[in-house]
């Protein structure tokens, strides 16, 4: 059955720049409202910010699909995400590349994640409950990584779990950065302000 909701979406991305069609391909295969309580339904598709468990939000449409493309995706590659949250993100990205490594700091978040991933037919992820700002040290190196929170300094332990030739995408400072690791260097890109939820330390020990 063809959600309209879904397919205006799609279309007001393709409107604001979003051009890679895998990306495009993705939020079309895994439908936002499936992440959110049916009670947000009707607002599922919209542009904006939606309450998830734990206090947390998920990110809108149009930031959740720019993030996504400035990391230049290719089936190939191995990537690390911080933050699982509803799981939404994640699972556009497992539509992309080979294996997405996910770093959530929530248990229960994490438990409706893959309850949400089971429902779909969602696979090629792996959760660890966990500090994210130490991202995943015992599977790197990544070929891409990205945060879904925001940061206020540069975040050297994670790009040092790129891989040569890999790409960091981040908030910080109130800017969307990409950092792109080269053998002798890191090459760094302010692309444009965006704000999103701090980063949060350590481990939830009641959620």
């Amino acid at each position: 059955m063809i959600d309209p909701g879904l397919i205006d979406m799609i279309m007001r991305l393709r409107g604001r720049g979003i051009s890679d069609n895998a990306v495009l391909r993705a939020m079309e295969l895994v439908a936002r409202k499936h992440f959110v309580e049916q009670t947000y339904w009707n607002a599922a598709y919209d542009e904006q910010s939606l309450p998830t468990s734990c206090g947390q939000t998920l990110s809108p449409p149009l930031t959740i699909a720019l993030m996504t493309q400035m990391l230049e995706l290719s089936p190939e590659h191995k990537l690390l995400e911080i933050g699982t949250g509803s799981g939404y993100h994640t699972g556009i990205l497992s539509k992309i590349v080979k294996r997405v490594y996910s770093v959530e700091r929530y248990k229960q978040l994490i438990r409706e994640a893959e309850d949400r991933f089971k429902a779909q037919g969602i696979t090629s992820h792996v959760i660890r409950y966990g500090d994210g700002r130490y991202g995943w040290g015992g599977q790197k190196p990544f070929d891409r990584i990205l945060l879904t929170c925001a940061l206020r300094a540069e975040p050297a332990m994670l790009i040092d779990q790129l891989a040569p030739g890999g790409k960091l995408v981040a908030v910080v400072d109130d800017q969307l950065t990409r950092y792109s690791k080269a053998r002798t260097k890191v090459t760094v890109e302010t692309l444009f302000p965006l704000q999103l939820p701090m980063i949060e330390a350590g481990k939830s020990k009641a959620l």
